[in-house]
């Protein structure tokens, strides 16, 4: 066996809605890449969309999942600069959040405004879909050691 691994890349991850045709207007809204919509059978269909630039996609669907519509909760979205990121956002149609430091449950913990030393991992903002299913934005602006494959 090698020391290597072998690649994973994770590319999917399937999202509970309740109304796939008003979760699809709201990700077109965002300019979300639709990569799929497929009505399979009668009972099943998939949509599938990549947010800009991202290796890896949402999908939601009928029959894809028996999780409660908006339970997906703290999807990562990482981004450069947050307040671009939530001007972008906002201006397409999403609900985003103040932006805030600092960590802890729900809002225990949380800090109004970026962080005071702009360290990278430590600036966030919140949005979430209309079922309730929520992303939270994270400024990275450099990996720490060891977070990138060569």
């Amino acid at each position: 066996m090698s020391d290597t691994p072998v690649p994973l890349k994770f590319e999917v991850t399937i999202i509970p809605v309740s109304d796939v045709d008003r979760a699809k207007a709201f990700y077109e809204g965002l300019s979300w890449r639709l990569d799929a919509d497929f009505q399979v059978s009668d009972t099943i269909r998939i949509v599938q969309f990549t947010p800009p630039q991202s290796p890896a996609s949402i999908q939601f669907g009928t029959s894809l999942t028996t999780a409660a519509p908006g339970s997906a909760q703290d999807m990562y979205l990482v981004v450069d600069d947050i307040e671009a990121a939530r001007r972008d956002l906002i201006g397409r149609g999403a609900d985003v959040s103040e932006i805030y430091h600092g960590f802890g449950p729900g809002s225990e913990g949380h800090i109004p405004g970026p962080d005071p030393d702009h360290s990278t991992y430590g600036t966030f903002a919140t949005f979430s879909d209309p079922d309730g299913n929520t992303y939270l934005l994270q400024e990275i602006t450099q990996r720490l050691p060891g977070r990138v494959w060569d």
